[in-house]
């Protein structure tokens, strides 16, 4: 767990031969990256926070058999505030996924705070601070009327119930029980100084220090991917502007983007998705060539590491860097409209060979 790492100095009187880790086990890209020469050159460096490289490879070294397992936990230097802004004017389509497929669209991204460690190596000070802007940033937003009012909601007002209740409906988080994020210490002093804000209609809602310092997410059933993306960019420029307001910009680079904790999410940091039926097209032999030619990912219906319930997928764009908000959810929805024809077409037992697409 980050934290047990912090007595960095202690363990220099150790040689970096003794300290390295035994990684004969691991095929993740840490272990591909890390080496003996480049652990002995770095392991005395450390953050104006105090985080070191064992903090950084910590949830590598637990987890050998992850790809990528490695974390940002404090921002890189030259975060400007200075980034652009999404805009759904250049969107086509996307206000008709036929809803006897498409059961759900949501459109979400991450945001960090500047001048904050980000959630594996916070303190709870930190963490509570977060909160407390979020509170400044949920009493702005209970102010306006019509789709953006709401309130916060912490979680440790909630009770049980409240909380499983709005887990089962696919609008607040769980407690991480994930190998990776437990590494990364995610689940610290849980549930400590968090929460979620929604407006009244359950359409907009902000996860406050869950795996990012903000969580901001557009959903709603059916398949209106465009007026979800739309509220999407409404509501998160209205919270850029408060945060801003308020002295606390994003974090932004001009090189990676939003910076968000895991690196995956580097770039936009944003997950078009739908949850869409596919019975017949998931049992095709080129279900995941189509996928990758789409530039699209799927999940369970439940998320990440879930299974698909009643052949429901949570399909969503692959990427997040090289290219804009705009063009990913223009991935979402062309792609999506494409696998609905191929299941219609197969559920009339007509062949799909001249629908595949070329790779994007």
């Amino acid at each position: 767990m980050p934290f047990s790492n912090t007595h960095n100095k202690y363990k220099l009187k150790f040689s970096a031969e003794e300290e390295f880790p035994d990684l004969a086990k691991h095929n993740n890209h840490m272990a591909k990256v890390l080496t003996p020469a480049l652990y002995q050159r770095l392991r005395d460096k450390e953050t104006p926070s105090g985080f070191t490289l064992d903090d950084v490879i910590q949830t590598g070294v637990d987890n050998p058999g992850w790809r990528w397992r490695f974390w940002w936990h404090s921002a890189p230097e030259g975060c400007v505030p200075v980034p652009p802004s999404p805009t759904t004017l250049l969107v086509q389509g996307g206000d008709d996924l036929d809803p006897k497929y498409v059961l759900s669209s949501r459109v979400r991204t991450g945001r960090s705070i500047k001048g904050y460690s980000l959630p594996p190596h916070c303190s709870r000070g930190e963490r509570r601070a977060i909160e407390k802007l979020s509170q400044v940033f949920s009493s702005a937003l209970n102010s306006l009327e019509g789709e953006f009012k709401g309130r916060y909601y912490p979680l440790k007002a909630m009770t049980e119930q409240e909380q499983q209740q709005l887990i089962d409906d696919h609008f607040l988080f769980d407690k991480p029980v994930s190998p990776l994020l437990l590494a990364s210490g995610m689940a610290r002093d849980w549930p400590d100084a968090r929460g979620i804000w929604h407006n009244d209609n359950k359409t907009f809602l902000v996860w406050v220090n869950e795996e990012d310092h903000l969580r901001v997410i557009s959903m709603e059933k059916g398949g209106n991917m465009k007026e979800v993306f739309r509220r999407f960019c409404v509501g998160l420029k209205k919270i850029e502007e408060i945060f801003k307001k308020a002295g606390h910009p994003f974090m932004w680079n001009e090189h990676l983007g939003y910076i968000l904790t895991c690196p995956s999410n580097l770039g936009t940091g944003l997950r078009g998705g739908v949850h869409v039926k596919l019975p017949k097209l998931s049992q095709h032999p080129k279900f995941e060539e189509i996928l990758t030619r789409l530039r699209l990912q799927k999940r369970g219906t439940g998320g990440v590491d879930t299974a698909a319930v009643g052949a429901v997928f949570d399909i969503s764009n692959a990427d997040r860097l090289g290219f804009s908000e705009v063009e990913q959810v223009q991935m979402v929805v062309d792609g999506v409209k494409l696998m609905v024809e191929m299941e219609k077409k197969l559920e009339q037992n007509q062949a799909i060979d001249d629908m595949i697409p070329a790779q994007k």
